[in-house]
């Protein structure tokens, strides 16, 4: 349980219901909908069974968590409550903060998950305000999963899809995309070597400047990347108009 600060102040309360170590990730892992044990365990990674019991326990009896259980589910299920849900905004504003003021590339051994790489990536478009002058659709395909990235109404939305009609379809890991997203603008034209690019010369030129990813130059990409994964070299490949 979070320690007491002995302090009246709404901030320090609300920190002893929810400031322990893990407790916020699993209202940000919770707040897109209810998730069962292992899904949790999925996104945490590195949490252990018994420490996010723990945690569970403790925003259960906090009134953030409660089970919802259903006949017929062989699995506890877990949602947040309407007290839980109304932390959204502190969710978002961390989230908010911490890709403005405390972001950087993926280091060896840390996990990047890809949902919420894809959420993350999502929130920063909208909140930086980029806008297109036209609806897309650019597929991102990772390894195991493939996620639609669309622009369309003056916002962005992502889902875990394979767009029919992809504007643009890009081929990488979480890992590299990860490090070419958070990258300083200078490095991330030849951190974007280790992606594969597809689609009319138009929408790559679309997708790179959202990006802030300018011309590729024929420059080796750095070892620290090639260490993520093993590289091919840059390839775009432009289809006819």
């Amino acid at each position: 349980m979070a320690q007491s600060y002995k302090h009246f102040c709404p901030v320090a309360r609300t920190l002893e219901k929810i400031g322990d170590k893990w407790s916020l990730l699993i209202i940000r892992d919770l707040l897109p909908g209810p998730q069962r044990f292992t899904d949790l365990l999925g996104y945490l990674n590195n949490i252990t069974p018994k420490w996010l019991t723990q945690r569970l326990r403790e925003l259960e009896t906090a009134g953030i968590v409660e089970r919802d259980s259903k006949p017929g589910r062989r699995q506890v299920w877990y949602r947040l409550t309407p007290a839980g849900l109304d932390l959204s905004s502190v969710v978002d504003a961390l989230s908010s903060w911490g890709l403005r003021y405390a972001m950087r590339p993926p280091i060896p051994g840390e996990v990047v998950h890809p949902d919420l790489l894809m959420r993350g990536l999502t929130s920063s478009l909208n909140k930086r305000d980029k806008r297109l002058t036209r609806p897309a659709k650019w597929l991102m395909q990772f390894p195991q999963i493939k996620y639609c990235l669309s622009f369309g109404n003056d916002s962005w939305s992502s889902s875990r899809e394979e767009a029919s009609k992809a504007d643009v379809k890009i081929t990488t890991t979480p890992e590299i995309w990860a490090t070419v997203f958070t990258a300083p603008r200078s490095d991330r034209s030849r951190l974007a070597k280790a992606i594969q690019i597809d689609g009319t010369p138009d929408r790559i030129k679309e997708f790179l400047q959202t990006f802030g990813i300018q011309n590729q130059e024929d420059k080796p990409v750095p070892n620290s990347i090639d260490a993520v994964n093993k590289r091919k070299e840059p390839n775009i490949t432009k289809e006819k108009k």
